[in-house]
């Protein structure tokens, strides 16, 4: 191939490049053996000058209120952690049985409403997408919640695989506090290992896990607060403080219009209905828990930095 022809080839993968901002991805044009090295360098350059450029452009648009990094533009993301925000905030959650009335969604739903309350209550925080495939029981010789159709496991080292991933993926944009909160018990175990170990590896930003979001005493809430007393126990994984907590993101989560209909609307002997006093209660202990859970949050955030 003549020289000329090269240059062409050259010219034409550039004018592609340049046409088309950011989506070639770094190296492609490595790929190609016509090109001299000096020319992929060159085209290279450009690649990285362009995304350079963009990385610190201003954003268009006026911000969108939201504490979701999923639901962010990665301009807001910056934007945000420009004004301050250091801590996110990573919540485990699970898809498990939770028996004839609530979705197997449960924790999922919850932290829906919590992570948030939590990240806007602490302040400078942004919450990660919600962790909802956790470890709930053997899979090849089901056990635990794995016996029931709709639960989905993880293998406990997938698990805090995971966890390590999302965290230091936080850490690389330069976040500075990375909180672990789990709203199922099973997943406590996994988010200490996974805290303790990036502690050990990191020196610019630290892991917290806080047992307390999990171990937050909602029943005793409930009745020392609230006077609400379970006095029965329905023998299913469910509760009334969970399905208030549920009815304040989706009442529809825990079949709320069906188990009225259907003369149900109660769980382990406390009425569901109306359930504008459900949500109500719900309101309340979620605020309650996440007072508790910002307090620990602060306190190893400050422990950190002494």
């Amino acid at each position: 191939m003549s020289h000329a022809r090269s240059r062409l080839t050259a010219l034409i993968a550039l004018i592609a490049l340049a046409a088309i901002p950011l989506a070639v991805p770094a190296g492609a044009t490595a790929q190609n053996p016509e090109m001299t090295p000096e020319e992929r360098a060159r085209l290279m350059a450009e690649y990285e000058a362009r995304i350079d450029a963009e990385l610190v452009s201003e954003r268009p648009i006026e911000m969108f209120d939201s504490i979701w990094i999923e639901e962010l533009t990665w301009m807001e993301v910056r934007d945000m952690m420009a004004d301050g925000y250091d801590i996110a905030i990573i919540s485990t959650g699970g898809i498990e049985q939770n028996g004839p009335y609530v979705a197997t969604g449960k924790h999922n739903y919850v932290l829906q409403g919590t992570c948030e309350t939590i990240a806007r209550e602490l302040g400078r925080a942004l919450c990660a997408p919600i962790v909802k495939l956790v470890p709930e029981g053997d899979i090849d010789e089901p056990s635990g919640h794995m016996r029931y159709p709709g639960t989905i496991s993880l293998r406990q080292e997938t698990f805090e695989a995971v966890l390590d991933d999302v965290a230091s993926s936080l850490r690389a944009h330069g976040f500075e506090h990375i909180v672990f909160i789990g709203d199922s018990g099973g997943n406590v175990r996994g988010m200490a290992n996974v805290a303790a170990r990036l502690n050990e590896r990191w020196d610019d930003a630290h892991a917290h896990h806080i047992p307390e979001y999990y171990r937050y005493g909602g029943g005793d809430f409930l009745e020392s607060e609230l006077g609400i007393v379970e006095t029965e126990n329905d023998g299913i994984h469910d509760s009334f403080g969970i399905t208030s907590l549920m009815m304040t993101v989706d009442p529809t989560v825990v079949r709320y219009d069906q188990r009225v209909k259907a003369g149900l609307a109660k769980i382990n002997g406390v009425p569901i209905s109306p359930s504008e006093k459900t949500i109500e209660v719900g309101l309340k202990l979620r605020a309650y828990r996440t007072a508790l859970t910002v307090e620990k949050i602060r306190e190893s955030i400050a422990r950190a930095g002494t």
